[in-house]
């Protein structure tokens, strides 16, 4: 089988590649390395080919899509802040980039195509565990943009009868997650902050919770969906439980200190996975508790990450608060 992974580089594309590696298939990446990072393919680079390509773009990497059988769309933008300091780059890599795959994808003639989609199309829902047919209601130009990454694939699925699924993350961690940014990659920063022996930068007063979901967990649930009959279908991808911030700072050991809630922020998020469970077969087998423990075996990995502050966090949230607060 021949499978293209675009977004290869990235926290969950690189594990999905270690998957389909040992699954048998040839694999190839397209990143630019927006967010992506070569260290996170480069133990399996002379097993793999990769294009260095931005998405957004039609070019060569087009190509590619004539003689492959799955693709796997992860490669998009990601953080709040950004997305709201620049709607403009979050439109063009996770709309204007998804349409390009589409479009490849469907005169390729590929056997699936699974997207990467993301839980904050719900906002703050009504109900917890969230269904898949919670009301959609993005609160920032991030999950606004995946939000309409996600209805053309559906609708390419529907007119095109391009054999298409998409799932929705919900707060995904483990080795390899980003090393950067203020929201999104919450164990990123309190890696870098535990290294550095700095305190834990808590929001609010930490009793929120969140339905942090094992990556290769999520790996497994990517590619059990690919292998399915389901198409123009939505999965919701999670953990099965939520926990706490303050316990997630309890099992990492070490101080906190509380910083402003955020606004736009739900107080809880929380996967209802029993579509996913009942149609496909997949379930979530790592606890946060053993999550937790391979990424403090694998720490090093945020030796250069860096070490947010206080101070730093409310300079580079300040648009966040200008935005989707009170503020006029």
């Amino acid at each position: 089988m021949k499978s293209i992974v675009t977004g290869g580089a990235g926290f969950i594309g690189s594990h999905l590649v270690d998957l389909l590696i040992e699954k048998g298939h040839h694999v190839t990446v397209i990143d630019n390395y927006s967010t992506g990072r070569k260290l996170n393919i480069s133990h399996i680079q002379k097993n793999i080919e990769i294009i260095e390509a931005d998405i957004s773009i039609p070019g060569d990497w087009i190509n590619v899509f004539k003689e492959a059988d799955y693709v796997f769309h992860l490669a998009a933008l990601a953080d709040i802040v950004p997305s709201i300091q620049n709607p403009e780059g979050y439109f063009k890599s996770n709309v204007d980039g998804t349409f390009n795959v589409l479009q490849a994808s469907r005169l390729g003639k590929i056997k699936k195509l699974v997207y990467a989609a993301s839980s904050s199309c719900y906002g703050i829902p009504d109900e917890y565990p969230t269904k898949e047919s919670a009301e959609i209601r993005p609160q920032y130009p991030y999950a606004l943009t995946k939000r309409m990454g996600e209805e053309l694939v559906l609708h390419w699925a529907n007119v095109y009868k391009l054999p298409a699924l998409s799932l929705r993350f919900f707060n995904v961690y483990g080795p390899r997650s980003r090393t950067s940014g203020t929201y999104g990659a919450v164990f990123g920063v309190f890696l870098a902050q535990k290294l550095a022996n700095q305190p834990y930068t808590v929001v609010g007063d930490g009793k929120q919770t969140r339905d942090f979901t094992y990556v290769k967990d999520v790996a497994d649930a990517i590619f059990a969906s690919s292998q399915s009959d389901f198409s123009g279908e939505i999965f919701n991808i999670g953990s099965g439980a939520t926990i706490s911030v303050n316990r997630i700072v309890e099992l990492l050991q070490g101080d906190r200190i509380f910083i402003p809630k955020r606004p736009g922020e739900p107080d809880c998020t929380f996967a209802d996975i029993s579509k996913i469970k009942s149609k496909i077969g997949w379930t979530p087998k790592v606890s946060i508790e053993e999550g937790i423990k391979n990424l403090l075996a694998n720490i090093d990995y945020w030796r250069d990450a860096p070490v947010w502050t206080p101070e730093k966090i409310k300079d580079a949230t300040s648009d966040w608060f200008k935005y989707l607060g009170n503020e006029k």
